[in-house]
């Protein structure tokens, strides 16, 4: 009698299975790209904005938060929709939705019309990284999945460094309402180029661990020790990450004393860092699992030397300005390594009718970090604190995220049936 065949393993999946993957990571790289662009227009624009409509530090830090507090919530029902409608079909729809919401920034003649049309970007921009987990977990073998979430969480980084020099040529040739016109066309491009090229892989199931089992429900997920402690580990880093994403050119404004050409000739150099980071982040972990390292040590390692030099950034107010740039940038190269393993943590792990909720819900906490720490910096620099006070907190959130993902997440390994409500058990 033959033996029975065992529950497929993600690590058996040779990495010559997938010859077509590689363009369509390519593609979601481009999407993060325009995404990344599209919310920096605000922070790279703010001094030409105000000359038309006035924007205090409080009503700066009630933008971001906007967009934060509607990307969190998307981020949920946009990775929930994405596992209903499929990666094709949810990502043409946020893409075209985040597009239009771009374009109404411009037509803003006072601050409550921003301030809505910043909420709806976020709308729109919460199911991009769910959909592009969903990518990686329907086209990319185990082996290359910290690879290609690294080269996705790169477009991070080309978004946000080709804002400064393009929006200050937009904003030098045009005014400030056509660089949103001109953000929207290239999102409705993509689009296009979306719905002409992209295919759900037929093979899916092949690639999940536990095909054979029920979906997961809601609460099964919830349920997870691990889900948690990656929802808290985001919390506390994108607090980080996005304070110093929305505040870096605001900061070189008011502390350095920079305008908008400076703030376009040198803003650029920590995002080329984070770039930098997010691929050698992911192809590093991708190397240790490839030599015989286990899953769990081949994530959490580079979590943690990620972690331990997000502290530099604490130095910046008492070094020179070039120096200050270097500091950001190992913050910007630490923090978007750690941001693409985080994200490839649940297709690690999860079946692909779970990744998208999964996913959804770490970048909820992620967002919700964002937004509490942006009101309260705008609060605190409000009532006279200094950035220095904010960077010295900004340097702890990743090792407070790191501590807790190892003493409550368990060991990283795809998940087997019945794991979530054994761990409740135990």
């Amino acid at each position: 009698m033959p033996e029975a065949t065992p529950l497929p393993r993600r690590s058996t999946i040779p990495a010559t299975d997938e010859p077509t993957h590689w363009p369509f990571v390519l593609l979601v790289t481009a999407a993060i790209a325009i995404a990344y662009f599209d919310r920096q227009t605000v922070s790279v624009a703010i001094t030409a904005i105000q000359r038309n409509i006035p924007i205090s530090n409080q009503q700066f830090s009630y933008l971001q938060t906007a967009f934060l507090l509607a990307y969190a919530a998307l981020y949920i029902l946009g990775g929930r929709m994405l596992d209903r409608l499929g990666t094709r079909r949810g990502f043409l729809l946020i893409m075209t939705w985040w597009s239009l919401a771009c374009a109404l920034h411009g037509l803003a003649t006072g601050f409550t019309v921003l301030l809505i049309a910043r909420f709806l970007l976020g709308m729109g921009e919460g199911g991009a990284f769910p959909a592009a987990t969903r990518v990686v977990s329907e086209w990319v073998p185990i082996h290359h999945r910290s690879s290609a979430m690294g080269v996705i969480n790169a477009g991070t980084a080309v978004g946000s460094l080709l804002a400064p020099p393009l929006i200050g040529l937009v904003l030098f040739l045009s005014g400030w309402r056509m660089v949103f016109f001109v953000s929207a066309a290239i999102g409705l491009a993509w689009v296009v180029l979306w719905s002409l090229t992209y295919r759900d892989n037929p093979a899916t199931p092949a690639h999940t661990p536990t095909a054979p089992t029920p979906p997961l429900t809601l609460a099964q997920i919830l349920r997870s020790p691990l889900v948690r402690s990656l929802v808290f580990a985001k919390f506390m880093s994108d607090a980080a990450w996005y304070f110093l994403l929305f505040w870096l050119p605001k900061y070189l404004y008011d502390a350095r004393g920079f305008d908008i050409k400076h703030v376009s000739l040198y803003a650029w150099i920590p995002y080329a860092a984070s770039g930098i980071g997010s691929l050698l982040g992911g192809l590093l972990s991708s190397r240790l699992l490839r030599t015989g390292h286990s899953l769990d040590r081949s994530r959490k390692l580079v979590l943690g030397l990620n972690a331990c030099c997000m502290p530099a950034v604490m130095l910046v107010p008492l070094v020179p300005v070039q120096y200050a740039l270097l500091l950001f940038s190992i913050a910007f190269f630490s923090q978007q390594s750690w941001s693409g393993l985080i994200m490839t943590i649940p297709a690690d792990i999860f079946p692909l009718s779970a990744v998208g909720t999964v996913a959804g819900l770490v970048g909820f906490g992620g967002s919700i970090g964002g937004a509490i720490f942006g009101l309260i910096a705008g609060q605190l620099l409000g009532h006279g604190f200094s950035y220095g006070l904010l960077f010295i907190l900004v340097g702890t959130f990743h090792l407070i995220g790191f501590l807790a993902l190892l003493t409550f997440g368990g060991k990283l390994q795809p998940l087997r049936s019945g794991i979530i409500l054994e761990s409740e058990n135990a």
